[in-house]
């Protein structure tokens, strides 16, 4: 039966037990990637990478790809399995499926497009199931099926047949292998398949599952179930390996090395083991301890060193090469941890279930994380543990529950009354005699007498919980801190008993404020962390002023400590950072250094970091405990690398049409876009795997922007209602750390509107000349019609003109006239006046001249009688009056007489004296009346007038003489 039978009936067969689990104290991180977050089939087969960092998979639905960011699917033409992938040196991802091969490469878009070789395989050969395995050998493709390896050269295919059936295909020290079923294992030299003979002969019905590297003249051969083989010059050996009695029931899938003397192993349904050359199982991965399933398929080690598993449901990432690790001392609970310390050749971790331990491999000092891990609980050790301490060679432990030592394998009790949090040793020479004990009810005081620590009782004066405490040996002060109640000093008596002086420092001692404060002893000085910055302690001024030292941390730091190298650790909200001291920068004595990959993992309000030495740095951690070697953080640390994922343009519709396909340099692309599609989409990734939270982006438009855009983890930017002209984007990445990608450009051009074509232009310019002809013209006419209506407006000024001095004229003539009919009332009225005084004179003489009897007096009297008689003639000028009124009048009477036809000859003579604004006296002397007439006259005129009282009589008579004018 042949191997591919195996596999697919031991894939239905229940998960078996594998035995003890083995692990490491320190577990890589893992990243598991279920088919719904990439959403593609559940199963993968096969895993590559290509030059940019890109991974691809053999997927149920198809070549399945992972950028960092971003996945995509590329279903075969005939929707078949893709069971192999293998990427080459130049772009292209070849990719084997059920009677189906060929390769991806990207087209003139940089979108991978699909060419298929069945057409270059000879009619006969093309029924050929599945191909299984992809090798590639410099520029020779070589597909593995069960009937046929097809050997891919210079756009042409050779076919190789088994002597019975191909059974297994890889390449190894630069050479290429295959086992044929009945010849065994064959070896591809000089264009042919080689026996290697009996002495690779493997067991009988054994298939090879695996192929690698073991040495350098030593090939590790991996068999489905019949255990691990060695092959160099002298022949074909058994690999004796401490799980040789699993392999029957947890068969082999895949095999890989991993440097540094360690190999992987994938299993189904055992998972996957790392073991070194020894054959000891370093560490175990398996459902329930970080994969997704058991049932491993394939592993490939990407370029920098990290895992990757094709998963029978989903794919995981096993950061193998990290320099971080963490460490779960109950892998059920995966509790929070508070402390962790390395003592007599044992990790001791303190968790909010108690204190583990667990021995480790001394002969590996630099990596105590890749030791066997084999936590116990300690004895009696059961709830919160604070703080684990080194002091005089023994090991204190500050417990939720008292103070106690760790001695025969067990906590012994020191003090039990209150919960402790940490210790000081108040001596730097060893063995230090006392001890001060930060507990839940003040200051604590341990005696070394030196055999046994002895608690001597509360130090008097202090009475809060004090988790931050510092000692001062030069003072003998304490230096105790509160997050809301502020910093002291606390001055202790010669025997530690009581606290003698304290002083408490606010606004008052130099500080902002009491709140959110924390106080160490770093580097012979007193610090306190404030969210203003780092305080120091003048005790010259017996202040705290700002740290000139610690100035460019600006950042509120809640915990530091002091390794024994003098650099700093410190956190700050969840975050971890060092100073190192041995790495000046500028004007600075240390560089910062931050670990982006633990931002919300360590410990907050009980952070820890014990250095027991750069390759081993322990850490509190939320879930578990931190390992960090940090001088493989500084040498791994790599370039990051940015890809520009796709670019995608809309049109005004909102169809969508792909650009760019994330495939080529983006400047081999160089589009030219139609001024409809001048809303673009860019999607950007980065390959960092490890660290993708904490991969951020910045990026440009070169011909819309000035100034890259602040760094931002996301990895998208959309343009909108582009103008017509050239641009370029450009995109780069950074790590946590701060290194920075190279800059990754796309140029691009988007034509003009039609509207602005040059032919547009010509015809435009035709309209200006038009349009100007035309205002031109427009012009003059206005002019023409501006002129015109300025002579009418000229004419009618001189009309207006002309009435108003017509109307002046009448307006001269009426005053004149009515001046000379005032003046000639006046003349009538003494006229009047004179003829009745003669009238009256000539009486007075008649009746003289009677009763005189001398003839010559009474001659004289009559002649005077005569003359009086010439005088009274003059009264015929009062016809001439009243005729000169009707003539002067006569207009005015017709009017008057129109709209009131019913007036008399003597009212229509009223109106006219009244016209001439005459007193009532005076018109009724001329109309021979008396005053009272007259009135009664004007009120009977009034009442044919129709007129109202209010309404003056000369005003309504004037307005029928204007009406002259």
């Amino acid at each position: 039966m042949s191997k591919y039978i195996y596999i697919l009936l031991l894939f239905w067969l229940p998960l078996g037990q594998t035995g003890v689990a083995q692990r490491t104290i320190g577990v890589p991180k893992i990243i598991n990637y279920a088919s719904k977050v990439y959403g593609s089939g559940v199963q993968n087969w096969d895993v590559t990478q290509d030059e940019n960092g890109i991974m691809y998979f053999g997927n149920n639905e198809g070549l399945l790809s992972f950028d960092g960011r971003y996945w995509r699917v590329y279903p075969l033409p005939n929707a078949t399995i893709v069971r192999s992938v293998c990427a080459d040196q130049n772009g292209r991802i070849y990719v084997g499926g059920q009677d189906e091969m060929g390769y991806f490469e990207a087209d003139e878009k940089g979108s991978l497009t699909y060419h298929s070789l069945i057409g270059k395989i000879p009619q006969r050969e093309r029924q050929f199931a599945d191909i299984w395995h992809i090798e590639r050998l410099g520029n020779h493709i070589f597909f593995q099926g069960n009937k046929h390896i097809f050997h891919y050269y210079q756009d042409q295919i050779v076919v190789d047949k088994p002597h019975s059936s191909w059974q297994y295909m890889a390449s190894a020290s630069g050479m290429l292998y295959a086992q044929d079923m009945e010849k065994g294992m064959m070896r591809y030299e000089g264009g042919v398949w080689k026996s290697l003979g009996s002495r690779a002969s493997l067991p009988h019905g054994a298939v090879i599952m695996g192929m690698t590297t073991y040495s350098k003249d030593t090939l590790l051969i991996a068999t489905i179930k019949d255990g691990l083989f060695l092959l160099d010059n002298d022949g074909l050996h058994p690999k004796a390996t401490s799980v040789d009695g699993q392999w029957a029931t947890n068969r082999i899938s895949s095999v890989h090395a991993l440097g540094q003397g360690l190999f992987a192993v994938g299993m189904y349904p055992g998972g996957m083991l790392i073991m070194n050359k020894e054959g000891r199982v370093i560490q175990r991965y398996r459902y329930g301890e970080g994969l997704q399933t058991n049932n491993v398929r394939d592993i490939f080690k990407d370029r920098n060193g990290n895992l990757w598993l094709a998963l029978d449901d989903g794919i995981d990432y096993i950061a193998t090469r990290s320099a971080i690790t963490y460490i779960y001392p109950d892998n059920d609970t995966k509790s929070g941890t508070y402390t962790l310390r390395v003592f007599d050749g044992r990790l001791y971790v303190g968790t909010s279930n108690g204190l583990y331990v667990t021995a480790y491999r001394r002969d590996v000092p630099d990596n105590i994380g890749m030791s066997e891990a084999r936590f116990e609980k300690v004895r009696r050790s059961d709830g919160q543990v604070w703080s684990i301490h080194d002091i005089n060679g023994r090991l204190l432990v500050g417990h939720e529950d008292g103070s106690f030592e760790v001695r025969d394998g067990g906590l012994h009790p020191l003090h039990t009354a209150t919960g402790i949090w940490t210790y000081r040793s108040t001596s730097r020479v060893f063995p230090s005699r006392n001890i001060i004990v930060g507990s839940y009810l003040g200051l604590r005081h341990l005696l070394f007498d030196g055999e046994h620590f002895v608690d001597n009782g509360q130090i008097a004066g202090s009475y809060e919980t004090l988790r931050f405490v510092c000692y001062d040996d030069r003072e003998n002060v304490a230096w105790v801190s509160h997050p809301y109640r502020g910093v002291f000093k606390l001055s202790l008596s010669s025997d530690f008993k009581k606290i003698t002086d304290q002083k408490r420092y606010d606004t008052g001692g130099g500080l902002p404020s009491m709140l959110h404060t924390y106080v160490f002893f770093i580097r012979n000085e007193v610090l306190v962390s404030t969210p203003q910055g780092i305080f120091v302690y003048n005790a010259a001024n017996d202040t705290f002023e700002p740290s000139e030292r610690y100035r460019s941390l600006h950042i509120p730091v809640q915990y530091m400590t002091e390794d024994k190298m003098g650099n700093v650790w410190f956190a700050s909200n969840k975050r971890l950072g060092v100073l190192d001291f041995s790495r000046p920068a500028g004007d600075r004595p240390f560089t910062a250094f931050y670990f982006p990959e633990l931002n919300g993992e360590i410990l907050g309000g009980f952070e820890s970091v014990y250095v027991h030495d750069l390759e081993n740095v322990f850490i509190s951690g939320q879930k578990g405990g931190i390992l960090l070697n940090y001088n493989a953080y500084q040498q791994r640390a790599v370039k990051p690398k940015v890809l520009l994922h796709s670019v995608k343009a809309f049109d005004g519709d909102k169809k969508e049409q792909l650009i760019f396909g994330g495939y080529k340099s983006g400047n081999d692309i160089y589009p030219r876009l139609g001024y409809a599609a001048n809303s673009l989409q860019f999607s950007f990734s980065s390959p960092m795997y490890e660290q993708q939270e904490q991969v951020e982006f910045s990026y440009v438009l070169e011909g819309l922007e000035t100034r890259w855009s602040t760094w931002s983890n996301r990895s998208e930017k959309e343009y909108t209602n582009l103008p017509a002209g050239d641009y370029v984007f450009k995109v780069k990445s950074r790590n946590g750390m701060g290194n920075e990608s190279d800059v990754y450009a796309f140029s691009f051009h988007i034509a003009p509107p039609w509207y602005a074509h040059p032919l547009s232009y010509i015809a435009y310019a035709l309209l200006v000349v038009a349009l100007m002809w035309w205002l031109l013209n427009m012009q003059r006419k206005k002019l023409r019609e501006r002129h015109q209506g300025e002579l009418r407006l000229r004419q009618l000024e001189i009309e207006k003109k002309e009435k108003e001095v017509i109307k002046l004229r009448n307006e001269k003539l009426e005053a004149e006239l009515g001046f000379k009919d005032r003046e000639l009332a006046n003349l009538t009225m003494n006229i009047i006046q004179r003829g009745e005084v003669l009238n009256k004179i000539k009486d007075n003489v008649t009746h003289t001249m009677q009763r005189l009897e001398d003839k010559e007096a009474q001659q004289n009297f009559r002649q005077l009688i005569r003359l009086i008689r010439s005088a009274e003639k003059a009264n015929e000028d009062w016809n001439k009056f009243n005729a000169h009124i009707h003539h002067a009048n006569e207009n005015f009477f017709q009017r008057l007489k129109q709209h009131h036809p019913d007036l008399t000859a003597n009212e229509l003579k009223l109106c006219a004296l009244l016209k001439m604004n005459l007193l009532s006296k005076e018109i009724a002397q001329l109309m021979h009346v008396t005053v009272k007439a007259v009135e009664v006259s004007r009120y009977r005129l009034r009442k044919k007038l129709k007129i109202d009282s209010e309404v003056n009589l000369y005003d309504y008579l004037m307005q029928y003489t204007k009406a002259d004018g």
